[in-house]
């Protein structure tokens, strides 16, 4: 049987407005999620801690690592990019709390975002269809 590109969940939907991209994507054995800001009942938070919008996006991640039938525990690689080099250590014991054992390979840079957010995380999991 031939293996598709398959999408994971609704579209996503920011002010009312179709964002023209995937929640995720499984491709074979292989999930790969589109950079999460961290949202707050439908709405980017532009506000909060570090840490608290880390929670955020670390939570919407695994929903949607959920709806493709994966866990935590299945994310090989993550990106991340941090608007402020200072909230690095907040961001990482977050990050820790949600990956306390075997943690995936991991960048981190300092960069612009799009969306006035602290943080957004990308994650690519492997889950074999065939367990």
């Amino acid at each position: 049987m031939p293996q598709t590109k398959q999408v994971i969940g609704d579209p996503l939907v920011i002010g009312g407005r179709t964002l023209s991209l995937s929640r995720a994507i499984r491709a074979g054995d292989t999930v790969y999620l589109t950079g999460q800001i961290p949202m707050q009942n439908g709405v980017p938070m532009t506000t909060g801690t570090i840490e608290e919008q880390t929670r955020a996006v670390l939570d919407d991640i695994t929903a949607t690592l959920a709806l493709a039938g994966c866990t935590r525990d299945d994310v090989v690689k993550a990106m991340v990019w941090l608007r402020d080099r200072a909230d690095f250590p907040g961001f990482n014991a977050v990050y820790a709390e949600y990956f306390p054992t075997n943690p995936p390979a991991r960048s981190t840079v300092v960069s612009d975002l799009l969306v006035d957010a602290r943080v957004e995380v990308e994650v690519i999991a492997w889950s074999p269809l065939e367990r």
